[in-house]
């Protein structure tokens, strides 16, 4: 399978390609090709290198510039738009100009479409109730309406996933040192509710969509137990055999990242009922026994 992805060269992306020796990818990055990276990897450096993306079977589209870790200023929030919706708006328009492929879209985006759902669980039919000052969920909702704009002729499927968890990147690695010292604790009063995926249950997921009939639409991609921010914490500690006793008050992650501290703070009881319905094999269905494999 000939494969079109953007985001290639992130956590995911690296990832879930290095687990298919069998295909064959074209990546989208604007910098040099990584070292890291497995050897059936083409790389473009802009789209308007490209007329059409008739060569391929499949457009996979994950870029985005990170959203966590630092102040959304005016200008950082016009570069995590851009990273999303302008590319996202480019790839749709020169998909619509390939008259032979590909014939399937799956793209990103993140559980926090729902916005702060406290301990209200939801799920992919839930209706999406929109806060006035939700930066992350109008992120969200753009950039899902822009790939779903291509659902009348090709078959498109959205991602809406949680933490993922990795040793590689993201949020696990930046939390470990910490914890390892016996200095980690919960946010705040830990009582929001966190959505998560083991890396490995990610890249199952996209084998699912890709090889299997697959999932048309929006999926969660989430394990299906959520935890409080406090459960998470403790399992956390557990693994690395230290105590969690130094919580991060709500007002220090205010004062440190503005508004951008939403994301630590708001709530996102998320269950992934459509893959369940498909009866998905999780490999890592709890927290603990992510935490086992991963630490």
């Amino acid at each position: 399978m000939r494969i079109f992805v953007t985001g290639g060269t992130g956590l995911i992306g690296r990832y879930w390609i290095s687990q298919r020796p069998q295909d064959q990818f074209t990546v989208l990055t604007r910098q040099a090709a990584p070292h890291s990276m497995p050897p059936n990897i083409d790389y473009v450096h802009d789209l308007s290198q490209l007329k059409s993306l008739n060569d391929y079977d499949l457009v996979l589209n994950l870029a985005g510039e990170p959203i966590v870790g630092k102040r959304w200023s005016p200008q950082r929030k016009q570069a995590i738009r851009s990273s999303r919706i302008d590319l996202t708006q480019k790839l749709v328009r020169l998909i619509q100009q390939s008259q032979r492929g590909p014939q399937r879209l799956i793209s990103g985006s993140a559980v926090g479409i729902y916005g702060d759902t406290g301990s209200m669980a939801v799920n992919e039919s839930t209706a999406i109730i929109e806060g006035g000052d939700d930066f992350a969920q109008a992120l969200c909702r753009d950039w899902e309406s822009e790939a779903l704009s291509l659902a009348d002729t090709r078959t498109v499927t959205v991602l809406r996933t949680g933490v993922v968890l990795s040793r590689a990147g993201g949020a696990l690695p930046k939390m470990l040192p910490a914890f390892r010292f016996g200095l980690g604790g919960r946010i705040g009063h830990g009582q929001q509710m966190m959505s998560w995926i083991h890396i490995a249950d990610m890249a199952g997921i996209l084998n699912n969509i890709v090889d299997g009939e697959g999932i048309n639409g929006v999926v969660n991609v989430t394990a299906p137990n959520p935890v409080t921010n406090a459960q998470f914490t403790r399992a956390l500690a557990k693994a690395c055999k230290r105590p969690a006793i130094l919580p991060v008050p709500q007002w220090v992650l205010k004062l440190g990242l503005g508004q951008a501290s939403q994301l630590l703070l708001d709530s996102q009881y998320v269950l992934p009922d459509r893959l369940v319905e498909q009866e998905f094999q999780f490999q890592y269905p709890t927290i603990e026994s992510a935490f086992s494999d991963l630490i």
